[in-house]
């Protein structure tokens, strides 16, 4: 029996449902797991911020992968736009994140949107409002200037440490729109892939563009570890351990990656180990908004 909609199958309906919850788990539950034995202090309300920030990140990512995705499909079948949904989403995160911040902070809203991090919030909900206002009109593409704006803010709000706070926002930018355009356009390719019953061509495209968006990531996640984690506080901080999760997940995407692209050069189906790399990087964006939420180790060790 083939159920209706996207999923097709009962066991992709099964599979679907069993990554929500694997999801929800590692969101809710990762940040605490991580800091077990560590002697950090708990961050209040890390489950909730975690989720919140996990959908920040798939909405920019669903957002911008659709953007760039639809320069690389030209013409023919596209598939149905997600991107206002996605920006809408991230949007009511943002909110969340902001609420949030006020009510853990024991602060009222007008002195919590006072503040930089309140400030920085109500500037990315707005940039993702603006950003679906964008998707739904007559010039979809205008939408690169409020994601842009969104993803300087996170970056902002990142980095609020005093040592080289520019330098942490830079790297921050290039690498989540780096991160962004490789998750998300991927993920738009495949769709677009299945709708048209191939489309080999939009997939070498994206493995053009994907080199580059690879080397970025390399590049300023390596520099970004240097500058942010101690050696000494690998294994000892709740950040370095995700951290060491999300190198093991970026290096199974990478192997992906060049399978698939062997696949491609070599005429064979490179579809298969390009949806398993969309998977791996779905949980490399799951790990990615713990990191987000756990203490920096540049503050605790010396």
């Amino acid at each position: 029996m083939t159920l209706p909609g996207p999923f097709g199958t009962p066991s992709r309906l099964t599979a679907a449902v069993l990554a929500v919850v694997a999801v929800l788990v590692v969101a809710l539950l990762g940040a605490g797991l991580a800091q077990t034995g560590t002697g950090e202090l708990r961050i209040p309300a890390d489950g909730t911020t975690t989720l919140l920030r996990l959908l920040v990140l798939t909405g920019l990512a669903v957002h911008a992968g659709e953007l760039a995705g639809n320069r690389l499909a030209r013409a023919g079948p596209r598939p149905r736009a997600w991107s206002a949904p996605a920006a809408l989403l991230a949007a009511a995160a943002s909110a969340g994140l902001l609420l949030l911040f006020a009510a853990v902070s024991g602060l009222g809203p007008a002195v919590a949107y006072g503040l930089r991090e309140g400030r920085l919030l109500l500037v990315t909900a707005n940039a993702f409002v603006l950003a679906a206002l964008c998707a739904a009109s007559r010039r979809p593409a205008l939408a690169v200037v409020p994601l842009a704006l969104a993803v300087v803010a996170e970056a902002m709000r990142a980095h609020p440490e005093t040592y080289q706070p520019l330098v942490g926002a830079s790297l921050t930018v290039v690498h989540l729109t780096a991160a962004s355009l490789w998750a998300g356009t991927l993920l738009y390719v495949l769709r677009t892939m299945r709708l048209r019953g191939g489309g080999r061509d939009v997939l070498v495209r994206y493995a053009r563009m994907a080199a580059w968006v690879y080397a970025a990531l390399a590049v300023t996640g390596t520099l970004s570890t240097l500058r942010r984690l101690p050696p000494d506080a690998v294994l000892s901080t709740a950040y370095g351990r995700i951290l060491l999760v999300k190198l093991v997940l970026f290096g199974g995407a990478s192997l992906l990656a060049l399978a698939a692209r062997g696949r491609m050069l070599s005429g064979g189906n490179a579809q298969a180990p390009a949806r398993v790399e969309v998977s791996v990087l779905a949980a490399i964006v799951v790990v990615s908004a713990l990191l987000t939420v756990v203490p920096d180790p540049h503050g605790i060790v010396p």
